[in-house]
């Protein structure tokens, strides 16, 4: 059967929001829109980045929920593998055929760690963060009873007041009962700041990072003299990954939102005091939306609402105009300031969200761009993956 070209009369149900070779006003809004272009410039820039310094790159796959994405950050980034945070992520991934995989998190309660222990059947390599020295017992009964060995590493508390270790005696405890249970391995530890990663100036960033680097290099001097050397110490992200890369007890890199960018961290400033938007990152991701009344005169009304971005991190910014304002927002509906009156029904723009994971975790697709038009449909793979 020859795919169709067009979505006009397909039959009910065809629910996808474009195809490949329609230009970009053919395709349905409200919907994600990647510029293929910035996408691999990003991805292509941060493993050179990477790989320059002796580092390895583990992309953070919750960002995107994408196998495609993900394969590409391995294939033109150089990326070992990739994080998720949770198990079901995970499983998608592993069925994927993504082979190294780092739940960066904690996973308890009795039916999640059974499901975890079964994940190197996949084929995949699989690591997981603990905390808590009762989970390496859990951890390895499980994957005992399945004939599965995991890669654990201990998360240490290294500012970002979440889960992590808060004590040498804590951390110790848990990495000579991950290297003495028969099922599991030391893979190092994990020491992320999440909270750093949005600090506004490079001067914040780096008053945090400070700590993170003094307190993980302090860890890690502690696992050595007990004679368990990390093999492995992971963390940082896009708002900090300069730090942890020259910190020199950093070993591997965990950045995410580089690769679609949003308006969140594109509002902070680098070294230089320019947005990381415009000196850094290109936005590869949009929220692509269009005017669909405009009965007031310096008002437009278009269909992105509430239902299809997440605004925990404001409100998004349209892209590449400074004379229209998205200002508010409900389930359907999204207001635009127009003072001058430039916009009409049917005007499409683009809009970078305020906050890329939970709004790409609202979709199903994403319509990849080469200029203006439609080169592939990839799905949000592990789209509502929360468990």
């Amino acid at each position: 059967m020859t795919a169709p070209t067009s979505l006009d009369g397909l039959e009910p149900g065809y629910d996808i929001p474009a195809l490949p070779g329609m230009t970009l006003a053919e395709v349905q809004t409200p919907c994600l829109i990647l510029d293929l272009d910035a996408l691999e410039r990003n991805i292509a820039k941060l493993g050179a980045f990477i790989r320059a310094r002796g580092l390895r790159h583990r992309a953070h796959a919750k960002m995107h929920k994408s196998v495609d994405v993900a394969r590409l950050q391995m294939s033109l980034g150089g990326a070992c593998g990739i994080c998720c945070q949770k198990v079901s992520e995970a499983e998608v991934f592993a069925r994927a055929g993504l082979p190294d995989i780092l739940i960066s998190n904690q996973v308890r309660g009795a039916a999640r760690i059974d499901r975890l222990a079964r994940l190197p059947r996949t084929g995949a390599a699989i690591s997981v963060c603990l905390d808590d020295l009762a989970n390496v017992a859990e951890l390895q009964a499980a994957c005992a009873r399945h004939g599965t060995r995991i890669d654990a590493l201990v998360e240490i508390d290294c500012g970002g007041s979440r889960c992590g270790t808060t004590s040498d005696a804590q951390m110790l405890a848990i990495a000579r009962a991950i290297d003495a249970a028969p099922n599991l391995t030391f893979g190092g530890i994990q020491a992320y700041h999440g909270p750093a990663q949005h600090l506004p100036t490079h001067a914040d960033r780096r008053a945090a990072l400070d700590e993170t680097i003094a307190v993980t290099r302090a860890a890690v001097a502690t696992l050595t003299d007990a004679g368990l050397p990390p093999p492995l110490v992971t963390g940082g992200g896009t708002g900090s990954y300069l730090f942890e890369a020259a910190s020199g007890i950093f070993t591997e890199l965990q950045c995410g939102s580089y690769a679609f960018m949003d308006a969140d961290y594109g509002r902070l400033r680098d070294e230089a005091g320019q947005r990381l938007d415009a000196g850094t990152w290109d936005n590869a991701l949009f929220l692509l939306t269009e005017v669909m009344s405009h009965t007031h005169p310096t008002r437009a009304i278009c269909d992105a609402g509430l239902k299809v971005q997440s605004l925990d991190s404001g409100l998004p910014v349209v892209h590449g105009r400074s004379d229209v304002t998205y200002t508010q927002c409900s389930d359907e509906h999204g207001t635009i300031e127009d003072p001058e009156g430039a916009l009409t029904v049917g005007d499409r723009l683009r809009l970078v969200p305020g906050h890329c994971d939970p709004t790409c975790n609202i979709h199903d697709w994403y319509v990849g761009l080469r200029g203006d038009r439609v080169e592939v449909l990839w799905p949000v793979s592990a789209r509502g993956k929360a468990f």
